[in-house]
C-alpha cells in the first residue's frame, strides 16, 4: 500500500522534464527492470537553482524522482548530496519494501548529477556513459515482473499475476 505523499507525487509529479544544456546530469537505472532516471541540474553559486527529472518507470520510481527534485532545489550542492535514500523514502512517508530500491536509485542519480557538474567545473571530460542492458538485480534480492511489480522466478517466460508474456528477459 502506497501513503498519500506517494501517490500525490505519482498522480501530479513535479519538476518533470529536462534542462537544456544543464549544468550537471545523472543517469541510473537498468531499462531491463524497468526503471530508468535522469536528473538535470541548473547551478547557480553552488545552488541548485533548476532541478528536471524524466523517470521511465512504476509509480513509486516517478514519485521518488518528484519528491526528490522537491528536496534538492534551492540547496547548495554540499547539502543536496547529502540527502539518502533514506531520506527520500522518509519524505514519501514509506516505501514498499520491494520499492526501496528506486529511493537508492533518486538519491545515485542526483548525487551523478552533482559529480558530473563538478567534473564539468573543473574541466574534466567524461565518456558518454555505457548503457549495461544486462539482467540486473538493483532492488535487492529476487527477480520482479517489471510490468507489475511481483516477485516471480528467475528465467520465467511469462508473468502469473499480470499474464504478461516476458519475451525480453527481466
Amino acid at each position: 500500500m502506497y501513503s498519500k505523499t506517494v501517490m500525490d507525487h505519482f498522480k501530479s509529479p513535479r519538476n518533470v522534464g529536462t534542462i537544456e544544456n544543464a549544468d550537471g546530469i545523472g543517469e541510473v537505472g537498468n531499462p531491463l527492470c524497468g526503471d530508468m532516471m535522469s536528473i538535470y541540474l541548473k547551478v547557480e553559486n553552488d545552488r541548485i537553482e533548476d532541478i528536471k527529472f524524466q523517470t521511465f518507470g512504476c509509480g513509486a520510481a516517478i514519485a521518488v524522482s518528484s519528491i526528490l527534485t522537491e528536496m534538492a532545489k534551492g540547496k547548495s550542492l554540499s547539502e543536496a548530496g547529502k540527502i539518502s535514500n533514506k531520506d527520500v523514502a522518509n519524505a514519501l512517508e514509506g516505501l514498499p519494501k520491494n520499492k526501496l530500491h528506486c529511493s537508492n536509485l533518486g538519491a545515485d542519480a542526483l548525487k551523478l548529477a552533482i559529480k558530473d557538474y563538478e567534473d564539468k567545473k573543473a574541466g574534466k571530460v567524461r565518456e558518454e556513459p555505457i548503457r549495461k542492458e544486462g539482467h540486473a538485480h538493483d532492488h535487492g534480492e529476487g527477480c520482479y515482473c517489471p510490468y507489475c511489480d511481483t516477485e516471480i522466478t528467475e528465467g520465467l517466460p511469462f508473468c502469473k499475476a499480470c499474464q504478461t508474456d516476458l519475451t525480453v528477459e527481466h
